[in-house]
């Protein structure tokens, strides 16, 4: 058995046709105990038929059903017992549970019982009775023929039976023509049997590939569906749905019997010629009989929008009749949100949410074009974020777009609906004003903008002050292009920059020559870093009790070898801009150490430090270096460092001030009270000293003044928390005794010296050695701020460009006006809507003294940020 289990599995073919002569396959279909207890069933519920035809046999020979002979009844009983049998076994549930071919060699037995003993019961009549060859072969013929009509293509059961009557038959010794006759019929069945299951088992093959190409398609099809990638949907002539995916049916807001039956157009509605749908609707084809392909509709019953790309062909019959329509479809939901999201990406910044470049540039370019042949109204702002480089160098890259975010927020919360708020790259921003608005209200809404941005900010748990400065240009009279608008924005940011930060700026011409100037400083002053062009010079620091030299600050200069001296506070900030002044820190230290090491022993140096520096974790392996290479004793270098390291307080700011000091190396804050931050880092930071900064110290000897209020209290202050101050800026007589009077430890400033080249600190070291001499004048003058700027000079209706180098309530110093004659009238335009009267006292070359008709408040005017420049 065993043989012939792996024999058949070896060759599908040949069981295969084994099975069909068999009778064990029912015109190819595979075998299954349930089909073949389903068969054995029917043929039980026929099976009547055959002992009703033995019967009638029996009758129409006219044989006596029993004739007195035993043994005849005998068989006649098992005849009866085996054919009810057959028409019970079948039924029975223990029989039907059982496996296919146990079920099939339990009916062949009784099969061929069946035929043997009606055969034994006819033959054990008398043949005087009748003629032999219908009291044998006609009755049994007849009766195997009736079932083999109903055994069907289960040829085998027939041939048992009449295996059955020809075994009886041959025992009998029935005549030639009885035998020969059961013989042929069961040669013909054999031979039909063998014809038949060839052709069957070519059919049943062919099935059963067609079978498994649909079981194949099937299990694809489903899979499909699953996968969720497509679905299919059928109608019928009516366009009522027939049948729809269960993927389909998940999507939609209804249960699947409740959506077969309904017309399809009701389930999906059509999407929108707007968006790019094609004229011919789902309707059209579908009243049209015509197919569609990739058609985008939209669910219409969907808890949620969905889109769906559909197509369909009508179904006809062989006859050409109209039966529905059969198609597939797919879920073009996805697609089409992330082709909103690349929309949405390729106008808006993917960190902030603003507009990005390109759609701020669309949006300037159709302001400002032209209507009705006239220029677009609009406004345009640049902004930049002041000192935010420094939070992504300290905090990290996360911390910075975190920022960029909480400042875009803030930005949109004060521009609101008024304009359109967009990101340029970097920490730049851009907001664009469409139409006509009033100058006033554009520098309220600048003012507004800068308040806002300047808020601390808490980032990663720490505290963040920036700042911002920005540039504004106003269609048409600043361009009528939005190359020519961007281009003067960012001049007018540039001169917000340049003027301090943390203001704004309206566009005017003459920014293109401040802009062209400032690049030219730029070029020179790399140059000048690259040929030693930079020097140092050195203020004494001087102690108010004992009048003599401690200590000397070191102050950057620069000559220009075309322009003269170049002011600090115009090169300085263009060094941090650039990125240059972390080289030129270096280079100020180095030169600094190696100059003091050849003072009097006990004088220290001061060093002012950037915060870019601080924020180098390299910053201390710097000072290391240049105290080695000078052997300069650390106790002699002081660091002096600006309030707006404070502005990132966090974990990198605490370890830098604990790995100076472990160092050696004093640390000073510098211009206390000017900057952002609160008292509260002077309780954990190991300052040694305080710098007083000298806008409160000048005028503080003039009666009224409320400077000396101040210093007071940051003397008090420094005294509490076991610091020495210095107050800067002392120039004259009466700020001295004022100094000396409020407490202050040491003073800095022309009354004891102006800033000197190391070699005269060595020539008055060796002379006098550190006393101090005090030398100024008596009372205060008004206050003089220094800066660069340039103005517009008004004169016999005529307009001139001057530059201003230092100004006062009083006066100011100009350059750019060669040989003006000494009681000349002026009018200055010192800025936007700001007209002074002056006329000129003295004049030399391109330099001219002025005098103010009337003071001038010039607490509005920033003041340059110190930076070593002193």
């Amino acid at each position: 058995m065993s043989l012939l289990r792996a024999s058949l599995s070896d060759n599908p073919s040949r069981s295969m046709t084994l099975m069909v002569a068999l009778g064990l396959s029912e015109s190819g279909t595979e075998v299954s105990a349930s089909w073949i207890s389903g068969t054995f069933v029917h043929i039980a519920r026929l099976w009547p038929l055959i002992l009703l035809a033995k019967i009638c046999v029996v009758a129409l020979l006219k044989l006596p059903f029993y004739s007195g002979n035993m043994m005849q009844a005998c068989i006649m009983i098992a005849m009866l017992a085996i054919d009810g049998m057959l028409m019970l076994l079948p039924r029975r549930s223990w029989f039907q549970r059982r496996m296919p071919h146990v079920q099939n060699w339990l009916m062949l037995p009784m099969v061929f019982l069946s035929g043997l003993s009606f055969s034994l019961w006819l033959g054990h009549e008398p043949k005087a009775a009748t003629d032999a060859l219908f009291l044998a072969a006609v009755p049994e013929l007849s009766v195997a023929l009736l079932a083999v009509c109903i055994f069907g293509d289960r040829r085998l059961l027939g041939i048992s039976y009449f295996l059955g009557a020809l075994l009886v038959s041959v025992l009998e010794r029935a005549g030639m023509m009885q035998i020969g006759l059961l013989c042929s019929c069961v040669l013909v069945m054999l031979i039909a049997t063998v014809r038949q299951a060839t052709a069957d088992r070519d059919s049943a093959i062919t099935r059963h590939r067609q079978d498994l190409r649909a079981q194949r398609s099937d299990r694809l099809l489903q899979e499909h569906e699953r996968s969720g990638r497509g679905w299919f949907w059928e109608t019928d002539r009516q366009g009522l749905l027939t049948y729809m995916s269960d993927t389909l049916v998940q999507t939609l807001d209804a249960p699947a019997t409740g959506l077969i039956g309904r017309p399809i157009t009701e389930i999906i509605r059509p999407g929108d010629k707007k968006q790019g749908e094609g004229e011919r609707t789902l309707g059209f084809h579908l009243s049209a009989r015509t197919g569609f392909s990739e058609l985008a509709v939209c669910a219409a019953l969907s808890k949620e929008e969905r889109w769906w790309s559909i197509s369909g062909q009508p179904v006809f019959n062989e006859y050409g009749q109209f039966h529905g329509f059969r198609g597939s479809g797919t879920d073009l939901t996805e697609m089409r949100r992330s082709q909103a999201e690349v929309t949405r990406l390729a106008q808006f910044d993917s960190l902030t949410g603003l507009a990005n470049r390109i759609q701020m540039l669309r949006s300037l370019e159709q302001a400002v074009a032209d209507r009705h042949g006239k220029p677009g109204e609009c406004s345009l702002m640049l902004l930049d974020l002041d000192r935010f480089k420094t939070v992504n160098d300290t905090l990290g890259h996360p911390a910075g777009d975190a920022l960029l975010r909480q400042v875009s927020q803030r930005l949109q919360r004060v521009v609101g609906d008024k304009g359109l708020v967009g990101r340029q790259g970097g920490d730049e921003f851009k907001i664009l004003l469409p139409g006509r608005h009033a100058q006033t209200a554009l520098a309220h809404l600048a003012q507004s903008i800068i308040s806002a941005v300047s808020q601390p900010y808490t980032v990663e748990g720490t505290s963040v002050v920036i700042g911002v400065s920005i540039g504004l240009s106003i269609c048409p009279q600043d361009g009528v292009t939005a190359d020519a608008m961007t281009r003067n924005a960012d001049l007018a940011l540039y001169a917000a920059k340049g003027n301090g930060r943390g203001v704004h700026r309206f566009y005017s011409s003459d920014m293109h020559t401040d802009a062209e100037d400032r690049r030219q400083l730029e070029e020179d002053l790399r140059r000048a870093l690259a040929a030693d062009g930079l020097h140092l010079v050195y203020q004494p620091v001087v102690s108010s009790k004992t009048e003599h030299i401690v200590g000397y600050e070191a102050l950057l200069r620069w000559t220009h070898p075309v322009r003269g001296p170049i002011s600090p506070a115009l090169f300085v900030p263009i060094a941090e801009d650039t990125g240059l002044i972390g080289q030129i820190g270096e280079w100020v230290m180095r030169t600094a150490c190696r100059d003091a090491a050849q003072w009097q022993e006990g004088v220290r140096v001061a060093v002012n430090v950037s915060p870019s520096q601080f924020a180098n974790p390299g910053f201390p392996s710097t000072v290391m270096n240049a105290l080695a290479a000078a052997q300069l004793s650390p106790e002699r270098l002081e660091l002096e460092i600006t309030e707006s390291v404070f502005l990132n307080d966090d974990d990198g700011t605490d370890s830098m001030f604990a790995r100076l000091k472990a160092i050696g190396v004093r640390l000073a804050l510098d211009d206390f009270g000017t900057g952002y931050s609160s008292l509260g880092y002077l309780k954990k930071a190991p300052f040694d000293k305080i710098k007083i900064d000298q806008s409160f110290v000048r005028g503080a000897a003039i009666k009224g003044s409320r400077n000396s209020a101040i210093v007071k209290a940051i003397v008090s202050l420094a005294e509490a928390l076991g610091m020495d101050t210095t107050a800067e800026g002392a120039e004259t007589q009466d700020e001295l005794d004022l100094i000396r009077q409020l407490g202050c430890s040491h003073i800095q400033g022309y009354i004891y010296g102006r800033p000197m080249p190391v070699e005269d600190v060595l020539i008055a070291q060796r002379s006098t050695g550190t006393v101090a001499n005090a030398k100024g004048h008596r009372s205060s003058r008004p206050e003089r701020k220094t800066m660069l700027r340039t103005i517009t000079v008004h004169h016999d209706g005529h307009a001139y460009t001057g530059r201003i180098r230092n100004i006062s309530a009083t006066g100011a110093l100009i350059e750019g006006l060669w040989n003006v004659p000494p009681g000349t009238p002026f009018t200055i335009e010192l800025g936007e809507n700001q007209m002074i009267s002056a006329i000129s006292r003295w004049s030399k070359d391109d330099r001219t003294g002025i005098e103010f008709a009337s003071a001038v408040d010039i607490s509005g005017l920033r003041h340059p940020p110190r930076t070593m420049a002193g």
